[in-house]
């Protein structure tokens, strides 16, 4: 799963790529002006907006606070998530279901977007998860040597497992390792139902690409039916899934819910976020390849504040006297954006919002509030991920009931 078109005969709305932007899970591009058009995006793969409605009903039936990605919008679409809470009022069961593609040695912080939104939907709903690391998919893509991949996806579970998941609830898997059995099964199953034509048509793959990518999707929607799983939930096909993944994995899933009738499964639902800006613009998403486009979470204070301070976009004034009487353009301004996923406080942001957007704070101060929290942040991953030991991987990675 990359942190996460269609056929002609599928129920479900097809989504063909536009001119001024693509989106699919291995490619990200913004439109003419760089960015990404998210209600494009919700047009053209037929998924929902999340309504403040939906996010009020979220606090209701879990007694929690909305989580400040839901609050600000950051996770800003879904597919039968009313479904989800439908289920959880009646007390019928659902399990929550992500992944990470690990291709490099630490993630960034658009990596951890999903891990740390999935943390807190455990914890409201206090449900079973499954996280796949499909070190498969990026040995396909990004022709990574097998027993390399299998190593960076133990390196990246590390990462995963400092967002704070509860041992006792969760179960991670690397492709390599545990697909067979009733998993492969079920790979096997949904590669019946779509035929090349439909997986050309959802994913854009051409006569060049490799057989292995044109089998893999199943790889990743076999993870949405219970069964996939006998330790956890046995031969039961009635549990619901959940999947938290940013907007671009939605191919896979569009693909999931038109095979999951015909295998009498339940079609998995979907909560999808919006994508982590880079250090120079909304041009898309972080690159793990390009070190100066993104906060890393093993960066140092100063790596972090030199980043920050060198790289960072600025919708600031070019000079002051431009900046007091303009203000900032905080549509394009990265620093802001950052304050969005991570300031926990609403009143403060909003204030920083209104001064800076209004000239009376410059580009430094918010640099400087954007450092303290990031340094804070990554410090505090760094010493969670340092209790992680190969002993405590295997704990979560073991197959054994829940």
């Amino acid at each position: 799963m990359s942190n996460m078109q269609t056929s002609s005969t599928s129920s479900e709305p097809s989504a063909a790529a536009t001119s001024e932007q693509v989106v699919d899970p291995w490619n990200v591009q913004g439109g003419a002006d760089g960015k990404i058009d998210y209600n494009k995006l919700v047009e053209q793969f037929g998924c929902s907006k999340i309504s403040p409605e939906l996010v009020a009903r979220i606090e209701k039936v879990t007694g929690k606070p909305a989580h400040p990605f839901l609050r600000r919008g950051i996770f800003f679409a879904h597919r039968d998530l009313s479904e989800i809470l439908d289920c959880y009022e009646k007390g019928q069961p659902f399990y929550l279901y992500t992944g990470r593609g690990p291709s490099s040695e630490a993630l960034h912080l658009g990596h951890l977007i999903p891990f740390m939104f999935t943390k807190y939907l455990q914890d409201a709903f206090n449900v079973p998860l499954v996280i796949q690391l499909t070190d498969d998919e990026k040995t396909l893509w990004k022709g990574l040597d097998v027993d390399e991949a299998r190593r960076l996806a133990r390196e990246n579970a590390k990462d995963i497992i400092a967002c704070g998941f509860d041992v006792t609830k969760t179960f991670i898997f690397s492709d390599f390792e545990y697909v067979g059995g009733a998993f492969y099964r079920n790979i096997v199953r949904i590669q019946r139902c779509v035929t090349m034509n439909q997986v050309r048509g959802i994913f854009g793959f051409s006569m060049e690409d490799s057989i292995g990518k044109i089998a893999f999707p199943a790889v990743q929607a076999a993870p949405s039916f219970p069964d996939t799983f006998p330790h956890l939930f046995g031969a039961r096909k009635d549990i619901r899934c959940l999947i938290p993944c940013a907007i671009d994995q939605d191919p896979y899933f569009r693909m999931t819910r038109d095979v999951a009738p015909r295998l009498g499964h339940l079609k998995p639902a979907l909560i999808e976020s919006c994508f982590f800006p880079s250090l120079q613009g909304e041009s898309g998403k972080m690159s793990a390849s390009d070190n100066s486009s993104a906060i890393f979470v093993n960066d140092t204070p100063k790596s972090i504040k030199d980043k920050i301070n060198k790289h960072a976009f600025s919708g600031g004034g070019a000079t002051l006297e431009e900046h007091r009487s303009r203000g900032a353009n905080l549509s394009v301004d990265i620093p802001w954006k950052y304050l969005n996923f991570f300031m926990d406080d609403d009143v403060k942001l909003e204030e920083i919002g209104r001064e800076y957007g209004a000239g009376r704070m410059l580009t430094g101060e918010v640099k400087a509030e954007v450092i303290k929290i990031l340094t804070d942040m990554v410090q505090r991953h760094q010493l969670a991920r340092s209790q992680v030991t190969d002993a405590v991987v295997d704990a979560f990675m073991a197959v054994r009931p829940m």
